[in-house]
């Protein structure tokens, strides 16, 4: 692998009590592993505080913040405020992860959507790029996202069809793939990655959540983001060295890191 491409893995939760036993040596390890930079993703507004101090302290971390749906009942008349002054950092690179999520529905399904648009508004009003989470609500997160066509976004850990993927690129948006590219049952989503064109394809791995096979069952880890790139080098019919190319281009490209 050529020393100037290096896998990006766009989506992580580093913050995550799994972790806090060897947080910075994992940390550290990365650009061994072949990853140059990660995104720290936030789910409510003290971990957004917390992602934005973990991006300050490690030059290969940048961070996501804004309120993830199963928190959606926690917003209130300060958070974007808060919200506003952490997204002018310099290390701060997306409002995310927001979207909705009727697979818990730890939220009601009126807060989730009313949080979403307010956090679809504040990209748009400093110009940030969002990053989606949609779990069993394709139908509400398309209509939401149609009402704001200038907005830049990416689909986290996509689940949906290869229909849904389409659609979504014409409007603009990147789609994310990770482990699950590597499941058994992972027919639908590689049909939806095989329809995304390469240059639209970011990868993640959404650690400690989703690991990969061969290590399922275990922590996942930023630096098995290379097994996503693998599978969708396999997938596209390409070298993996094209697919970590990219994917790195893409990630640049959209976080405003190029």
């Amino acid at each position: 692998m050529d020393k100037k491409e290096m896998l990006f893995d766009t989506h992580v939760h580093l913050l995550d009590e799994r972790f806090d036993g060897d947080r910075e040596e994992v940390v550290a390890q990365l650009t061994g592993h072949g990853v140059g930079n990660v995104v720290e993703a936030s789910s409510d507004l003290e971990n957004s505080v917390c992602a934005a101090a973990f991006a300050r302290e490690h030059d290969i971390v940048h961070a996501a913040v804004g309120i993830h749906p199963h928190s959606a009942g926690e917003w209130d008349g300060h958070t974007e405020e808060e919200l506003r002054t952490l997204l002018q950092e310099p290390k701060v690179v997306a409002v995310g992860e927001i979207g909705l999520d009727y697979h818990y529905d730890f939220s009601p399904r009126e807060k989730q959507k009313e949080v979403f648009e307010k956090q679809i508004r504040l990209a748009l009003d400093v110009d940030m790029p969002i990053v989606v989470h949609s779990r069993e609500a394709t139908a509400d997160t398309l209509e939401i996202l149609k009402k704001y066509p200038g907005v830049r976004g990416e689909l986290h850990c996509f689940s949906g069809s290869a229909e849904t993927a389409v659609e979504l690129v014409k409007m603009g948006f990147y789609i994310a793939f990770g482990g699950a590219l590597t499941f058994k049952n992972a027919r639908k989503t590689i049909e939806a990655a095989r329809a995304v064109p390469t240059e639209r394809l970011l990868v993640e791995t959404d650690c400690p959540y989703m690991t990969p096979v061969p290590f399922r069952g275990k922590r996942n880890e930023p630096a098995y983001v290379r097994y996503a790139a693998e599978k969708l080098a396999e997938v596209k019919e390409v070298p993996v060295e094209e697919i970590v190319r990219v994917t790195e281009e893409n990630a640049k490209r959209f976080f405003g890191l190029a």
